[in-house]
């Protein structure tokens, strides 16, 4: 069970994702969290460094979308000014609402790259599927909801269980 908590690829941030790389490998969709993925949870808009990287995503010919599991209000009023499809209220790792963001780029599983901060939400349903996942280390905790503070605690076990399986290497996490 713990093994489907396991991101295939673990950054610091979306910035350093190999977007090049990963597209050169076949994949062509990415679908990515909102809150501590991109923006920290009470951020409106995205950053300038933020836009320049979503043009980056679509020059390098991905198509992109966001799905959270906050609501309607808060998904859209961060992804329509910059044009960005998404599914809000998502209900994540549940499979449909992943299923759903890859129908709408009319790829599938194999082709398409799951972005998120949480290991229960974001790691979890994108491997439920197939997805490649890549964990980002969250922007801020401190504004986090209750789900996502208690979610961070079973996280904690379950990091203390794949570091004793020999499965979570510290020097994974550095990606400089």
């Amino acid at each position: 069970m713990f093994e489907m908590l396991m991101p295939k690829l673990r950054v610091k941030t979306v910035f350093d994702i190999d977007l090049e790389g990963l597209y050169a490998q076949g994949y062509r969709g990415i679908i990515t969290d909102l809150d501590n993925t991109l923006v920290g949870a009470k951020a409106p808009n995205a950053t300038p460094e933020l836009v320049a990287w979503f043009e980056k995503v679509k020059q390098t010919g991905f198509k992109l979308v966001i799905v959270s599991n906050n609501n309607m209000n808060r998904v859209s009023m961060f992804a329509t000014p910059l044009d960005i499809e998404f599914i809000h209220a998502a209900r994540k790792p549940s499979n449909s609402s992943f299923r759903r963001a890859i129908r709408m780029m009319e790829l599938t599983p194999e082709e398409t790259i799951m972005v998120g901060d949480q290991m229960l939400t974001d790691v979890l349903g994108g491997n439920r599927l197939g997805l490649h996942t890549v964990l980002v280390l969250p922007i801020s905790i401190h504004d986090e909801g209750v789900m996502t503070r208690f979610n961070r605690r079973l996280e904690r076990i379950a990091l203390t269980r794949l570091r004793k399986k020999g499965l979570w290497l510290e020097e994974e996490k550095k990606n400089d």
